[in-house]
């Protein structure tokens, strides 16, 4: 529409084996994201708040990553399954929805970038400067403010031009489909190639390269460097924690930049230089699929923080454990209880009996 191509020439993206492979790929992508990220993601926000010496300050920020991803788990995606899978690209739940599951899939991605930079910058700085003193709580919640707030604000212009369009979808069938997505005219080209620019730069190139080079030099910090003085045992196992949690953190790192560099990559070329993408059949489904590859990338932090560096599933077990043999101490105690109630009146019968006897004699 912005490109000058005729309604006649519009290709329909829901007809052919492409669309029908990409609609399985991306409802696969969506029901793994509503089962991992909305149930891990649930155990780790309840664990959090349930127990309180798993607040420190590392999983404080992990729980934001949490919160993003459990909402776009449980509010957005079972709305782009009836989108993408059920209605095949046809929107019919009204405006006020289609503006608000895109600006909170916008809000999310944001949230999960801006969490990611803070845990590196978490991590560089307890191990790379351990004598400076740690972040304070107080400090700790005005930064979790801060992750949350600016992708709040910077989203506001993705919410605003995000409506309703309406339009045909082949010769073959009839009617028209409901397209819910951001709209900007051509007349605002440049001003939409700014805000892209802006967002490409805040939200990916800078937060990626801040966060290699703390992981850099935490790496050099771990693997090459001596630490001064005898090596003790204790020594030897924190140094091999630590190791082995930057090497997940690393894996998270690339992770994201795989997931998210093919969708900035064809968002770039698709505003950019439009001509190359913009008649061929199937760029459309691309594009759907790269975007269900990018949001997986949820799936891949709640594995790594929630599942496999987290205590939240140990503290899990001990409580449920614990629960186990608290409830069978107490059915032992009531055993014991009993017992001894039924001794102490079969005693007391006996001495009665023994009573009435002899008064009897």
């Amino acid at each position: 529409m912005d490109y000058d191509i005729p309604v006649d020439q519009i290709p329909d993206t829901t007809q052919g084996r492409a669309f029908f492979v990409s609609t399985i790929v991306i409802a696969i992508v969506l029901v793994c994201i509503m089962l991992v990220c909305g149930i891990g993601n649930c155990i780790f926000i309840v664990t959090l708040a349930r127990y309180k010496k798993l607040r420190n300050i590392t999983n404080l920020l992990i729980a934001n990553l949490a919160v993003s991803d459990f909402l776009v788990a449980v509010v957005c995606c079972p709305f782009l399954v009836d989108y993408y899978v059920v209605k095949q690209l046809s929107w019919d739940h009204g405006i006020f929805l289609c503006i608000s599951i895109n600006y909170l899939r916008t809000v999310s991605l944001y949230v999960s970038t801006n969490a990611l930079l803070a845990i590196a910058v978490d991590r560089y700085m307890a191990i790379v400067h351990p004598l400076k003193p740690r972040m304070k709580y107080q400090t700790a919640y005005w930064l979790i403010l801060g992750v949350w707030i600016f992708p709040i604000v910077i989203s506001v212009p993705s919410a605003y031009f995000v409506t309703e369009h309406e339009y045909p979808h082949g010769a073959v069938t009839r009617g028209n489909k409901i397209f819910c997505a951001q709209i900007w005219s051509a007349d605002q080209q440049l001003l939409y190639r700014s805000y892209f620019m802006f967002i490409l730069v805040v939200e990916f190139v800078g937060p990626v390269t801040v966060m290699a080079l703390c992981y850099a030099r935490i790496s050099s910090e771990l693997w090459f460097k001596n630490v001064p003085g005898f090596p003790t045992e204790q020594l030897e196992q924190r140094s091999r924690r630590r190791r082995r949690t930057v090497v997940v953190l690393i894996a998270v790192l690339v992770a994201y930049v795989l997931c998210w560099a093919p969708y900035y990559g064809y968002a770039l070329l698709r505003d950019f230089y439009p001509s190359v993408i913009t008649r061929e059949r199937n760029s459309l489904v691309a594009f759907y699929i790269i975007e269900c590859i990018a949001m997986s990338n949820g799936v891949i932090n709640t594995l790594c923080f929630v599942s496999v560096r987290n205590n939240a599933p140990k503290c899990l077990k001990k409580a449920r454990c614990t629960q186990w043999r608290v409830v069978a101490r107490d059915a032992t105690v009531a055993r014991v209880k009993m017992v001894v109630e039924g001794e102490m009146k079969t005693s007391s019968l006996k001495v009665t009996e023994e009573d009435e006897c002899t008064r009897i004699k």
